[in-house]
């Protein structure tokens, strides 16, 4: 039976860059990770594939999961639920695989609850005053916006102590060699290796 992989989550605040250093870490040949796929009940857009990008499901069938028990975490945005699904992040731990997900902190927060024992990674920018500017420089959001945003984004760090790790999104080089080397350094705790030798030693 192959040892159970290892839950990583990657939080932080909006406009942080979560996404574009999960994507680069992906794109190292020597990683090892299988990428969360969330469920969703939105339509499909064009080109995405149910299963590969999102699982695609009704209404009523995310709703009847959330009744059951079997979301990691979810939320609903502008009448549409996005979420884990429990089954398939079980299912690929069991399989021996590591879960990269990254999320929002809200996400972060419902699975630390269920799954305490993932490595839950923060992403912060340098200063306020940096995320500020990257929010603006998307150009999609009026400066109204960006204000709210920006007092989100303030509680949101505070959340930081509920997080194994901190690391600061400067260089992107320097944050992807930092989270990999924590997801390293994860695998060499002794709780997690001493497991495999108590069940050695009951052999014996």
């Amino acid at each position: 039976m192959a040892k159970r992989g290892m839950l990583i989550v990657l939080s932080g605040p909006s406009g942080v860059g979560k996404g574009t250093v999960r994507k680069a870490i992906f794109e190292q040949k020597d990683n090892d990770f299988q990428y969360s796929i969330s469920m969703t009940t939105r339509q499909p857009r064009n080109g995405e594939v149910n299963g590969e990008d999102y699982f695609f499901v009704s209404k009523s069938d995310f709703e009847d999961k959330i009744a059951h028990g079997q979301m990691l975490e979810y939320a609903k945005y502008v009448d549409n639920y996005y979420g884990t699904p429990l089954q398939y992040v079980n299912q690929t731990l069991d399989s021996g695989k590591d879960v990269f997900l990254e999320i929002e902190v809200n996400g972060a927060r419902q699975v630390r609850e269920k799954m305490p024992d993932g490595v839950f990674i923060f992403l912060t920018p340098p200063d306020l005053v940096e995320l500020k500017q990257r929010i603006i420089n998307r150009g999609t959001e009026d400066m109204a916006t960006i204000d709210k945003r920006m007092g989100k984004a303030v509680d949101e760090i505070k959340t930081m102590r509920d997080y194994d790790y901190a690391v600061v999104n400067d260089d992107l080089v320097v944050a992807v060699d930092e989270i990999k080397n924590i997801i390293k350094g994860e695998h060499l705790r002794v709780t997690r290796v001493y497991p495999e030798y108590q069940e050695m030693l009951g052999e014996l």
